[in-house]
């Protein structure tokens, strides 16, 4: 077993980090307290390929791997979660279901300027009433001709309401299947008469990057909106969700790397009782399990990337990366404001930023008490025993 990088994975890692650490790091605090969309920033990312990475060429992507994508995520995350958030919505959300479920004719009107980065797309799944429990959307979509007219509302969405945002993919109830609700994915473009971007959330972190509700009244799209087949969209979201814990994952890496290297740098300059608090035991405990537990994250997220590459979906391995890796960024925070300090309390430090970017980390794309469902439901499948949400029924 090979735990090298390609050489071809390793110049991208190290043009990702350049592009980090030169061009993002020196503004991600003054984006963080201005709330600004990094527009500049996004060009850029488009300009250098990021958001085609790990597409074909063959739909107009680089022609890269998921596990180089997660690499760039990781190496953003380190200089601005904010940023590596919308690299990771836009791609992973955004183009990767009209990449692999999309017609022909949606490819070419949309691909183009998405995977050049110069428009976004985002995905609305969530709703302030059906997030873990995303099978109980209540946006409805009822055919009337050769249309669809839309009615419900979506929260937290990322990429929606920017200058730049093109679109939002949906799920919605289009029917019943066997008495059971079908529900499909439908694409509506910005600017479509009844569909209303709210302001923007005033969040804990990620400042930067654009989170808002949309409403749907009365909206109008073309039937041939439907991504993929009709009636097969919770399975193709659910998919798709897999790619994008391993996303998440990458990200939660990145962040736990800067709290490690942030509480590395400042505890061997910082002095007390005549020496660095580096020299000290209870501090090179904290670092030595932050560095631990980070490869360990690291490991997982790379495994269940190379899943992904090589064609299969990462299934259990994707939750476990996902888990692990929101939960040691979390931790990581923690103990890199502790060994911060007082300093560690204060806006001016990096690590109150990544205190507050981190959280949402077990949260977003499927909670941390979900991930321990899922891994549980397939360690348990071979012994015959369902796992639902609620625990054992009747």
């Amino acid at each position: 077993m090979n735990f090298d990088l390609s050489p071809t994975q390793e110049d991208l890692r190290g043009l990702a980090r350049s592009f980090a650490d030169e061009v993002v790091a020196p503004k991600a605090a003054s984006y963080d307290l201005s709330g600004e969309f990094p527009y500049d920033i996004v060009a850029k990312m488009g300009e250098l390929g990021f958001f085609g990475l790990p597409f074909s060429e063959e739909v107009g992507g680089v022609g890269g791997d998921f596990l180089a994508y997660c690499l760039v995520l990781e190496e953003l995350a380190r200089a601005d979660a904010s940023v590596a958030i919308t690299l990771e919505a836009a791609v992973s959300l955004g183009i990767t279901p009209i990449v692999r479920f999309g017609s022909d004719d949606q490819r070419a009107k949309y691909l183009p300027d998405l995977l050049a980065g110069k428009r976004l797309w985002a995905f609305g799944l969530t709703e302030p009433g059906a997030g873990s429990d995303a099978y109980g959307t209540q946006t409805r979509a009822v055919r009337s001709g050769d249309e669809w007219i839309i009615n419900g509302r979506k929260a937290f969405i990322t990429n929606a309401g920017t200058e730049i945002s093109a679109g939002v993919t949906i799920t919605a109830v289009t029917g019943e299947d066997h008495g059971k609700r079908a529900i499909s994915t439908i694409a509506i473009e910005r600017g479509t008469p009844g569909y209303t971007q709210a302001p923007k959330y005033r969040k804990l972190g990620w400042h930067a990057s654009d989170t808002r509700e949309l409403l749907f009244d009365d909206v109008h799209v073309p039937y041939s909106n439907v991504i993929g087949v009709e009636g097969k969209g919770y399975r193709q979201f659910l998919g798709t969700l897999e790619g994008g814990r391993v996303a998440i994952a990458a990200l939660a890496v990145g962040v736990a790397q800067a709290c490690f290297d942030a509480s590395v740098s400042y505890s061997s300059d910082r002095m007390q009782f005549g020496h660095p608090i580096a020299a000290y035991q209870t501090t090179q405990m904290k670092l030595a399990d932050m560095a631990t537990q980070i490869e360990l994250a690291r490991l997982m997220t790379w495994k269940a990337a190379s899943i992904i590459d090589t064609g299969k979906q990462p299934g259990k391995y994707a939750s476990m990366a996902k888990l692990h890796a929101s939960e040691v960024a979390t931790a990581c925070a923690n103990q890199a404001v502790q060994i911060h300090g007082g300093f560690g309390f204060m806006e001016e430090s990096p690590v109150a930023r990544y205190y507050r970017d981190v959280k949402i980390n077990e949260i977003g794309e499927g909670t941390s008490e979900i991930q321990r469902l899922l891994i549980a439901r397939e360690v348990l499948a071979p012994k015959g025993i369902r796992v639902e949400p609620n625990g054992p029924q009747g």
